[in-house]
């Protein structure tokens, strides 16, 4: 028994020992582990991309081509990073750019580009690389947007810095004691992460961002890792400038004031003048005079000569009506290509000059909604071109609704950045076929569509013109089988009130539309009439005014009262 306590009790020191030894090896790893640096290198790769491109701190997916003078950035990048409407035309194989003020086509291979439609030489032209991605140079691209290319020397990366980036500048610390220290940029935040480069004091780098006790910071030469803290001071920010703003456009006699359009209906043969009477507080006259004639930008020309010194005259200005004729087919045709959008552009700055125009108004309808952005395309194409010639773009625009042909194919906001001004036509809330009877155009319905341009699409008010119409309809109802059957007829404005007196009717008025209103039976049938007059006109034009707009446009001449110009007038230029 006694032997046993003995061997017992000179194990129990061995033991002790060994777990001591054990916890030692155990801790030891531990702060290995966990505080002891990683000394290894790693070279980044770049994802494998040889000249990488980087816009405020994240590599881009494609890389650049070239050096120096000859760099270039892949389109899909600049379409990315720099401008989302630039255009590729795979038909022409051209790339158009679109500014304010200018129309740019660049061709694969060719060292003439076209700005305005004007020839420019190039020192390099756009390439098309063995996998088959376009690329742009350099030259073009920092005269159109002021970008800055910042090529590295060492590793042929490249920083994009565009006009208003931030760049959070830093320098590391200096220790004048230890001239010889680093310090260590890692490819993670962890002092395990295998180390980038090893960098001297003093150096600059730029800050991205913050993960606990790291600065994300990148080199001049493209290298992106992590640093302590405690290991940079900030040396400024720089903001890359704007670069000079175009001229505001100005129209040749700029309008001042809230603007009075009017439409001209012509069909086949422009009206007699002298016939037409005058129409105090009117600005602008907007004659029907131009239209898509085939799908290959080819334009029917209604325009008359005498009309339009017998407009100018009387000191009115004139915007050339441009429509489509409402055809689907005909309309993607002609939107399909640069070659025919500026066929038609080149057209109206024809006509436009011919007849001494101010001024272009655009009347697309019945417009398929796969061509929405080649509208907007054309839009943007257009108003450089006329704006150089002094002319004011106008588009005429349908109410917020769920149909595509006749309005989800509007791009309103994209339109609006481009255009002077956007015409809200606010009419046919209930049109010649709809299955119930009801107002042209009641109130609360014409300021919920004021809205959606305004709130939805944001539209500036300041660009924005409201539609009022000048004619209404008769709706007549007729009871077949137990079911109401509706038939409309548009009228002139004055219609209603020869139907009133002649059937010595009293108007009443309809709070819910915010008009006179009438009805009558005849022949066994319901006729009813919601009224345009000198009440709806005037609450029309002080919606107008309610919301700031540019003004108001009437559709269209020869349906109106005479009184109705000074209704108008008194209302939106007291």
């Amino acid at each position: 028994m006694f032997g046993g306590s003995r061997t017992g009790r000179s194990r129990a020191p061995w033991k002790l020992a060994f777990l001591a030894l054990l916890c030692g090896a155990l801790l030891g790893t531990y702060v290995w582990i966990r505080y002891v640096p990683n000394f290894l290198h790693e070279k980044p790769d770049f994802q494998g991309i040889e000249k990488p491109v980087f816009h405020q701190g994240q590599q881009l997916e494609l890389g650049a081509m070239g050096k120096q003078e000859s760099l270039k950035l892949a389109l899909d990048t600049v379409k990315e990073t720099i401008d989302e409407a630039l255009l590729y035309e795979s038909s022409s194989d051209s790339a158009i750019i679109t500014t304010k003020d200018k129309v740019v086509r660049l061709r694969t291979s060719e060292l003439t580009a076209k700005i305005n439609e004007k020839p420019f030489q190039l020192r390099f032209p756009m390439v098309k690389s063995e996998e088959g991605v376009l690329y742009l140079p350099m030259d073009p691209l920092k005269e159109l947007y002021g970008i800055e290319l910042r090529e590295s020397g060492q590793t042929g990366a490249v920083i994009l810095v565009k006009p208003g980036d931030e760049i959070r500048w830093h320098k590391t610390v200096s220790w004048p004691d230890k001239p010889e220290r680093t310090i260590s940029m890692r490819k993670e935040p962890s002092v395990k992460a295998a180390i980038y480069s090893d960098l001297p004091q003093g150096e600059r780098v730029m800050v991205w961002g913050e993960e606990g006790d790291w600065y994300r910071i990148q080199l001049t030469n493209g290298y992106l890792g992590y640093v302590p803290r405690d290991t940079l001071v900030d040396d400024g920010t720089e903001v890359l400038p704007e670069p000079k703003a175009a001229a505001q456009f100005e129209p040749q006699k700029p309008l001042t004031g809230p603007i009075h359009v009017t439409w001209e209906h012509v069909l086949t043969k422009n009206p007699d003048t002298s016939a037409i009477g005058p129409m105090p507080g009117l600005d602008v006259i907007s004659p029907t005079w131009f239209h898509l004639q085939d799908g290959e930008g080819n334009l029917k020309n209604l325009g008359d000569a005498a009309y339009a010194n017998w407009a100018h005259e009387r000191g009115y200005h004139i915007w050339g009506l441009f429509s489509n004729g409402f055809d689907p087919k005909r309309t993607t045709a002609a939107l399909a290509t640069y070659d025919k959008r500026m066929k038609m552009i080149k057209q109206l700055l024809s006509y436009a000059a011919l007849y001494k125009l101010q001024g272009i108004n655009i009347d697309f309808e019945n417009v398929n909604l796969s061509d929405k952005q080649n509208l907007v395309q054309f839009v943007r194409e257009l108003t450089p071109l006329l704006h150089e010639q002094g002319l004011v773009v106008s588009m005429d625009v349908t109410p917020r609704s769920e149909s595509p042909n006749w309005s989800k194919f509007y791009d309103r906001k994209a339109l609006a950045q481009t255009i002077d001004y956007m015409m809200l036509m606010a009419y046919d809330e209930h049109w010649d076929s709809s299955p119930v009877a009801g107002s042209v155009a009641s109130l609360p319905w014409v300021e919920k569509s004021l809205l959606g341009l305004l709130e939805e699409d944001e539209v500036p008010p300041s660009k924005l013109i409201l539609g009022i119409p000048f004619y209404t309809r008769v709706w007549t109802e007729t009871v077949k089988n137990g079911k109401t059957v509706v038939d409309a007829k548009a009228v002139f404005m004055d219609m209603p009130q020869r139907i009133t007196k002649e059937k010595k009717l009293t108007q009443t008025f309809s709070k819910e539309t915010g008009q006179n209103y009438i009805e009558y039976k005849e022949d066994g049938k319901r006729n009813r009439i919601w009224i345009e007059d000198e009440t709806s006109v005037k609450a029309r034009v002080a919606l107008a005014q309610k919301y700031k707009l540019a003004g108001v446009a009437s559709w269209r001449r020869g349906y109106e009262n005479p009184n109705a110009w000074e209704w108008i007038r008194s209302t939106l230029k007291p």
